[in-house]
C-alpha cells in the first residue's frame, strides 16, 4: 500500500523501512514509496485553483481574456503582434516556429514554450507544425555530432542554426509538452510519436556520454543536461567553462511526473531530483528579498562570471518563482515553497506594485539605468510571473498581484517574444487551465 499524502521524503534507494499503523493493521512503507508519493496538490486532487476566479472574475470572462491572448500571440498581425508563424510543408506535414523577433531567431525556449501553450490549450495542428520545424531543423541527428540528440538552442527562421548546442529548458519543455501530447492526443507515426521522443530526449539528458567535435561554428565538448551527483540541471552541458545551473531551469513539478512516466530505470533519479530543486530554492534566493540569481553554483551560491547579470535577478530569473509556486500547486511536498512566494512578493511590494522594475541585485537594488528591455515598467513577463507565485503565497497581497497580470495588455511590439510567453502561460497558470494531461487508462 502507498501512502500518496505524506511528507517523508528520505533518499531515494536508501534501506529505510517506514511503518504506519493503518485500520489495526502495520503498513511497511519503503523509502521509494515515501519519494514518489503522490502530494496533497492538483496531482492527487485534480484540484487546480482558478485565482482570477478567486478574484471574482466570470468564466467568460477568463475565456475571452485567455483567448484574447491566444489569437493575438499565435495569429495577430505578423508585424506587431504575432510571434508564431506557419512556413510552408514538408514530408512530415506542416512547419511552423515562434519567434523572438527582436533578435529574429527561433529558439528552443520558445519553440518548446509554444508547443506547451498549444497543448493546453488543444491546439493540435499548432503543436505538430511546432514540433516537426524542431525536429526538422533545431535536432542534431548525426551521431558523429557532439551535441547528438540534443537540439540547437538558436536557429535562424529560415532553420539555419545560430549555434550547435543545447539550451537545457527548451528540452525540458519539449519533454513534458510531449508527454502531455501523447496522453491527450494519443501518439502518432515517426516524428509524431511523442512518448518515444520524449522517452529518448530524457534519456539523452541524463545519460549522453561527453563528446568532443566539430561543429559549424567550431570545436565543442558536450555532455549530459544534468549533473548526475548533484541531481540538479546544468545551465549548458557544455561544461569547459564551467559546471553550475540556472535556478529558473529547476522545475520539480515536472520530475515528479517524469519519476512516474518516464524510462523506468530513470525514474529514482528524477525523483531524486525533484527534492533536490526543493532543498536548492531556499539556497539560493536572498533570504531577505526572495530574489534568485541568473546563475548559480549547485550549492545554491550566485555565479559569477562574464555575463553582467550572472549573480543578480536578471530576466531568467522572473521564472524562478513560478516553478516553485507551480511545484506547491501540484504536489504540496514543500511548504517553504510558501514562504519562498510571500517573501519575493513582499518585495516587488516594497518597491510598488505599478512601479518596479526588471533587474534586481539579489539584495534589491535596482540595476542603474533602464531597468527593463520593453520600456513597459513593471515589465509584463515580470508581472505575470509574481501573479503565479500567488498559488503559493499566504500573504494578503498576493491577489494584488493577480490583479496586475489581470489589468496587463497582451504584450506587443519588438520585445513580445519573453514577454509575451510568460504572460500567456501565467494565464493558464493563474486560470487552472495550465493542467497535468495524465496517461490515459
Amino acid at each position: 500500500m502507498r501512502i500518496v499524502h505524506g511528507q517523508f521524503a528520505p533518499p531515494v534507494g536508501a534501506t529505510v523501512l517506514l511503518f504506519f499503523i493503518l485500520a489495526g493493521n502495520v503498513v511497511r512503507l519503503t523509502a521509494q514509496d515515501a519519494a514518489v508519493s503522490n502530494g496533497s496538490g492538483a496531482f492527487a486532487t485534480g484540484h487546480y485553483r482558478n485565482l482570477f476566479a478567486e478574484a471574482g472574475y466570470t468564466n467568460g470572462e477568463i475565456s475571452k481574456k485567455l483567448n484574447t491572448a491566444y489569437r493575438q500571440l499565435f495569429h495577430g498581425d505578423p508585424q506587431t503582434q504575432s510571434i508564431f508563424f506557419w512556413t510552408g510543408k514538408n514530408a512530415n506535414g506542416r512547419l511552423a516556429y515562434v519567434t523572438d523577433w527582436n533578435n529574429h531567431d527561433v529558439r528552443t525556449e520558445g519553440m518548446s514554450y509554444g508547443m506547451m501553450i498549444a497543448v493546453q490549450l488543444n491546439k493540435k495542428k499548432e503543436f505538430k507544425a511546432l514540433w516537426n520545424w524542431a525536429k526538422t531543423y533545431m535536432y542534431i541527428s548525426d551521431p558523429n555530432h557532439p551535441s547528438y540528440g540534443y537540439f540547437s538552442w538558436s536557429c535562424k527562421t529560415d532553420g539555419t542554426p545560430n549555434e550547435e548546442t543545447a539550451a537545457p529548458d527548451g528540452e525540458e519543455y519539449f519533454v513534458m509538452a510531449l508527454y502531455f501530447a501523447a496522453n491527450r492526443w494519443g501518439n502518432g507515426a515517426g516524428i509524431y510519436d511523442y512518448k518515444r521522443d520524449a522517452d529518448e530526449l530524457l534519456t539523452n539528458m541524463r545519460h549522453r556520454a561527453e563528446k568532443t567535435g566539430a561543429t559549424k561554428f567550431g570545436m565543442r565538448t558536450v555532455a549530459a543536461e544534468v549533473n548526475d551527483a548533484a541531481k540538479m540541471i546544468r545551465f549548458v552541458p557544455s561544461i569547459k567553462y564551467g559546471d553550475f545551473t540556472d535556478p529558473s531551469y529547476h522545475l520539480p513539478a515536472f520530475y515528479e511526473l517524469w519519476a512516474r512516466w518516464g524510462p523506468p530505470s530513470d525514474r529514482e533519479f528524477w525523483a531524486q531530483a525533484a527534492e533536490a530543486s526543493r532543498e536548492f530554492f531556499p539556497k539560493a534566493v536572498n533570504p531577505q528579498t526572495g530574489l534568485a540569481p541568473v546563475y548559480a553554483n549547485f550549492d545554491g551560491t550566485p555565479h559569477a562570471n562574464r555575463f553582467p547579470q550572472s549573480a543578480s535577478f536578471g530576466y531568467d530569473s522572473w521564472r524562478t518563482a513560478s516553478n516553485w509556486s507551480v511545484d506547491w500547486s501540484w504536489w504540496r511536498k514543500a511548504p517553504q515553497e510558501q514562504q519562498l512566494s510571500d517573501r519575493i512578493q513582499m518585495f516587488f511590494w516594497s518597491q510598488g506594485i505599478s512601479k518596479y522594475g526588471a533587474l534586481y541585485s539579489l539584495d534589491g537594488t535596482p540595476f542603474a539605468g533602464p531597468n527593463t528591455e520593453s520600456g513597459v515598467s513593471p515589465p509584463t513577463g515580470l508581472v505575470a510571473t509574481n501573479a503565479v507565485a500567488t498559488l503559493a503565497s499566504t500573504n494578503r497581497h498576493g491577489h494584488d498581484f493577480v490583479e496586475a497580470l489581470w489589468a496587463a495588455p497582451v504584450p506587443s511590439g519588438k520585445m513580445r517574444y519573453y514577454d509575451g510567453m510568460l504572460y500567456l502561460m501565467s494565464l493558464l497558470h493563474c486560470s487552472g487551465e495550465f493542467r497535468i494531461w495524465a496517461p490515459r487508462r
